[in-house]
């Protein structure tokens, strides 16, 4: 079992880093211009993008675990339909993006939090990065369905060029054609095209013998359309109140200042480079837990959950060691400010503890993504943001200021992951009959 795990984490973890990797070259970019509104503007334009594709993310979550389960089940009609239907609904809400970008980013910067100079160039670095939605959403799909059968190898693929790609280009754009903002969104936009060209010359290449012709009486089954949206509604909700947790953060950050926006970005890079490598496992979850609950094999399940978690807290360990021994030089990787550098200093403890306290969050949330247990998953994070973030920011922020903010979103990943344990054997083991 633990050789499935790795042979399916690994890849995921490999094309993880580099997510991270490009979050940090644009930081490092954006630091090196001599001002710290340019790391403010491209974490308010991506906290844009985070919420608004927070909203479609289900596309892929969803498409896993359909498809993991209609390959545990030896089911091949619906292992293709699964894509198939994905597709269908990632075409409008490509549409409805773009035509709505205009809408959309007056609301964003009504709502967003920062000096005028930061706010009016993270609009500028939306208009530019708006033109990638169309690649990024049938990633979803595509990747999703890749995960589903239990290929992780093609998404590291995708992942690696994309990032890769980005990284070549932010430079050209930023250093070799001296633009700021415009040059880290452009690079994006090249870069998910040339993911999405990969994605469909390798789902041909590899899975060729797996397309029929579409019956639309099979693709627009009643009880198959009703699942499909009930489970992916509760993803949706799911993660926009996730990404909407994370914007608020954002947004209470630059509420206090530009310097303090910075800091918590920086930290949040900490957070999300372990983030990526504890998803890699979560991946491995969605795939393997959803073949086994198609094939109602009770027994892998449970073990499958048990090895994952082990794994989860296996990682945050040397995470930790690593942060709390060498904070300013990460924190110096990405800006050579003198003033962040002196400022962060009383936030270096949240780094540490952050892998230890978040770990079971993300390896939960990929168990009950391959399960489909979409209802528990959706009423975790209602939980978890409602009761218990935003209460922690009402009660702790304005005594204890960016200390009460970072408390408040510690209390958040522990809910999550608290509120996953104690749901998991009536909502995952006991629907599973033992075969």
């Amino acid at each position: 079992m633990n050789k499935s795990i790795l042979k399916l984490a690994i890849p995921n973890i490999i094309s993880n880093i580099t997510i991270p990797l490009l979050g940090l070259v644009d930081m490092i970019l954006m630091g090196h211009l001599g001002s710290a509104i340019y790391i403010g503007a491209i974490a308010l334009g991506g906290t844009i993008f985070s919420v608004l594709y927070s909203f479609f993310s289900f596309l892929r979550a969803g498409t896993t675990g359909f498809t993991a389960q209609s390959l545990g089940n030896d089911d091949k009609t619906e292992i293709i339909y699964s894509l198939y239907r994905s597709v269908c609904i990632g075409i409008p809400i490509i549409l409805l993006i773009l035509i709505l970008q205009i809408p959309i980013a007056k609301i964003s910067s009504l709502l967003l939090d920062g000096s005028d100079e930061v706010k009016s160039l993270a609009i500028t670095y939306f208009y530019v990065r708006i033109w990638a939605a169309p690649a990024n959403i049938l990633l979803y799909c595509l990747n999703g369905w890749f995960v589903g059968m239990q290929n992780t190898k093609i998404p590291m693929f995708i992942a690696i060029l994309i990032n890769v790609m980005n990284i070549i280009l932010s430079f050209l754009f930023v250093i070799i054609l001296k633009q700021d903002v415009n040059g880290v969104a452009l690079g994006t936009v090249l870069a998910q095209y040339c993911g999405l060209t990969l994605a469909i010359v390798l789902l041909i290449k590899n899975y060729k013998s797996y397309f029929v012709k579409i019956n639309f009486q099979i693709l627009f089954n009643i009880e198959k359309i009703k699942r499909f949206f009930k489970v992916n509604t509760d993803f949706m909700i799911r993660s926009f109140l996730l990404i909407i947790s994370i914007a608020f953060f954002t947004n209470q950050s630059a509420k206090l200042g530009d310097n303090i926006l910075a800091i918590n970005m920086i930290l949040l890079q900490s957070f999300y480079i372990f983030s990526y490598f504890t998803d890699g496992f979560a991946y491995a979850g969605e795939a393997l837990v959803g073949k086994f609950v198609g094939s109602n094999d009770k027994a892998n399940l449970q073990k499958v959950i048990r090895l994952l978690l082990l794994w989860g807290f296996a990682i945050s360990i040397p995470f930790s060691i690593l942060y709390a021994l060498f904070p300013e030089t990460f924190v110096r990787i990405i800006s050579d400010n003198t003033e962040i550098l002196t400022e962060i200093q009383p936030y270096y403890i949240y780094m540490t503890i952050i892998p230890l306290i978040t770990f079971a969050a993300f390896i939960w949330d990929g168990i009950y993504i391959g399960a489909t247990a979409s209802k528990a998953i959706r009423n975790t994070m209602i939980i978890s943001t409602i009761f218990i973030f935003l209460p922690l920011w009402y009660i702790l922020t304005p005594k204890f200021g960016n200390h009460g903010l970072w408390l408040a979103f510690l209390g958040f990943m522990i809910a999550r992951g608290s509120v996953m344990t104690l749901l998991y054997k009536k909502n995952i083991i006991n629907t599973v009959k033992n075969n």
